[in-house]
This record gives C-alpha cells, sequence and structure tokens, in this order.
C-alpha cells in the first residue's frame, strides 16, 4: 500500500493587485488593490515597497526582488501582476 497525499484544493485568491512601473524617477513603483480586503492589500503595498521602491526595473537588485515578491504574493495566496510598461515578451528579459 502506498502513501498518497491527495491533491491540493485550488483555492482562488481573495486579494488581487497589480504593481505598475511609473518611470525613471523615484518612486518607481504603484502598488494599487484590484479587489479584496484593503487591509490586506495596504500590508502587501508597505512589504513590496520596502522591497521596491528605489529600483528600477533595469536594476540587477530588481530581479531578486521582484522574486521576493513574487513568492510573497504566493504564499498569500494573492493574485499577482505586473505592469512595466512594456510587452510581455519584453519583461522577460529584465
Amino acid at each position: 500500500m502506498t502513501d498518497i497525499a491527495p491533491a491540493a484544493e485550488y483555492v482562488p485568491p481573495e486579494v488581487g493587485i497589480r504593481i505598475v512601473y511609473l518611470g525613471p524617477v523615484a518612486p518607481h513603483w504603484e502598488v494599487e488593490g484590484l479587489y479584496g480586503d484593503l487591509a490586506a492589500v495596504d500590508e502587501f503595498r508597505r512589504r513590496t515597497n520596502a522591497r521596491l521602491q528605489l529600483l528600477p526595473p533595469h536594476d540587477p537588485q530588481f530581479r531578486r526582488n521582484r522574486e521576493r515578491v513574487v513568492r510573497d504574493a504566493e504564499r498569500e495566496n494573492y493574485e499577482l501582476r505586473w505592469d512595466l510598461g512594456m510587452p510581455e515578451d519584453e519583461d522577460e528579459a529584465i
């Protein structure tokens, strides 16, 4: 007999967040709540601003901090969208 863990049940995200690149002059980022609990959006905004506020997308530290923001959203089960002001395929080159 084998022990097989049941597949994790899909739980839809309760909070949606979009991170928008504002341009080359700081502050570079705006964190917008799309839906969900405003307190949760504010807390996520605070953590995200601490990681990204002074980093433009071409900065080498941005890639590492972006991954931290993505993991944070996954851990909290938030829907996360990025708007870097360029087509999606160019986002991956950053």
